[in-house]
């Protein structure tokens, strides 16, 4: 491929190289930052089929930044105001163990209602990158990436989010 057909967004290998670099890391961070309620598939999906139809109109430096606003506004209409809720990774599935008294189960029911609680109240920045460290296991200098932000600014979001867990609780996670 020649230097001036390697940019150009339109280009079948330009577009699968950057489908196969960005859909899976922008449906996490659709995932994390919407739940899984509001379908961050296919969100993605329309983000990449969005920037297809553009794809003349967009530089292969700016293509990332693209998908990204393109799928946030996509997430934002399809949400229409609604709070943005996370899915609590771990919930209860209903039964009991012989090892759980039923002492056992109504509190654990009780501390992750408390926990979704918590976690809806951070700010989206905060949920974001505590569930993009803690839950998907990224470094922060991995998620300053991901999203764009000084990894300063990611220590902070984090550190800031487990204070406000650790103080509404009572408990570090």
């Amino acid at each position: 491929m020649s230097k001036e057909n390697s940019d150009n967004v339109c280009e079948e290998k330009v577009f699968d190289q950057l489908f196969r670099s960005f859909s899976e890391e922008l449906h996490k961070v659709l995932y994390y930052k919407y739940g899984a309620d509001n379908d961050p598939l296919d969100i993605v999906q329309e983000a990449f089929s969005t920037l297809w139809d553009n794809c003349a109109k967009v530089t292969l430096e700016k293509a990332r930044g693209y998908l990204y606003t393109i799928a946030n506004n996509k997430m934002l209409n399809v949400i229409s105001r609604r709070k943005t809720v996370l899915n609590y990774a771990s919930q209860y599935n209903g039964s009991v163990t012989s090892n759980q008294t039923p002492q056992y189960v109504l509190e654990s029911k009780e501390f992750d209602h408390k926990l979704k609680t918590v976690l809806e109240s951070l700010t989206e920045d905060q949920r974001v990158t505590l569930m993009m460290n803690r839950v998907e296991g990224k470094r922060h200098k991995e998620i300053a990436e991901i999203l764009g932000i000084s990894t300063k600014a990611v220590e902070k979001r984090i550190y800031k989010a487990l204070s406000i867990i650790e103080e509404q609780l009572g408990k570090k996670i």
